[in-house]
């Protein structure tokens, strides 16, 4: 069993109850899963642990959101995204993990500010594009497989397509199961799915669980304007807190 201090599992519950939020329709909350355990243990090791937490609470996610999503985002975005994960293992001894942190916080704080500076931006419709959403696709499917910090790189592409809140969050929500899945190969070839890893990770899915219906039931009550600014200020929050965690190393 992995060995943590009452406050590591105290982070470790903080850290199931974000992904099961995200799983919920709250994309952006997931992010901090990561980040939170980190503080306690080595970001490889965070990563390994919640990966398994992720693909159980996808579980959930896919029957809540199983007819609510937009099939041309996730056509235009998850062929990328097989090829940023395809590179990130490839390249998984190379890159510090601090880099690929840096560099996730500095393109979602970017677009956040673009949004709330110039908010015609976030109010705008666009249409999904093959070209688009390879980029941002392939740059979401390498970032989560560092980190699990796909969801700014995928909000980027996928915001301004003003999808309903509902439709949003479905679509997010198969969007990183199918990433997640994809990942299970390359960590377990990595060595990242260690015993203490799933034994831990067992105790935390119940946890992740639950959340996911809280975060089904908090998209469903929340108005899409207000759901979008709370999107874009979470980005934003997470975003500066990926490029502290990244400047300190």
């Amino acid at each position: 069993m992995l060995e943590l201090t009452t406050q590591g599992w105290i982070l470790a519950v903080l850290a199931a109850i974000a992904v099961g939020l995200s799983k919920g329709g709250l994309a952006m909350i997931g992010i901090l899963a990561v980040p939170l355990l980190s503080l306690v243990i080595p970001p490889v090791q965070a990563a390994g642990l919640m990966l398994p937490v992720y693909v159980l609470s996808d579980i959930g996610g896919l029957l809540a959101y199983r007819r609510g999503f937009d099939m041309s985002v996730l056509r235009t975005a998850l062929p990328g995204a097989m090829l940023g994960i395809g590179f990130g293992w490839a390249t998984a001894h190379l890159v510090p993990d601090s880099g690929v942190t840096l560099i996730v916080g500095a393109i979602g704080l970017s677009f956040a500010m673009n949004a709330l500076i110039r908010p015609d931006i976030s109010h705008g419709s666009r249409r999904p594009s093959l070209v688009k959403g390879s980029f941002w696709g392939a740059l979401a499917g390498y970032t989560s497989f560092v980190s699990h910090a796909g969801a700014p790189p995928y909000q980027v592409y996928v915001q301004p397509l003003r999808l309903p809140s509902m439709v949003f969050a479905g679509t997010t929500t198969w969007f990183f199961a199918i990433t997640n899945f994809a990942k299970l190969i390359p960590y377990a070839a990595l060595g990242q799915l260690s015993l203490a890893n799933l034994e831990a990770a067992a105790i935390l899915t119940p946890v992740a669980l639950v959340s996911v219906w809280v975060g089904l039931r908090i998209v469903r009550i929340i108005p899409q304007e207000l759901f979008y600014k709370l999107i874009t200020w979470g980005l934003l929050l997470i975003s500066l807190r990926l490029i502290w965690q990244g400047i300190m190393g």
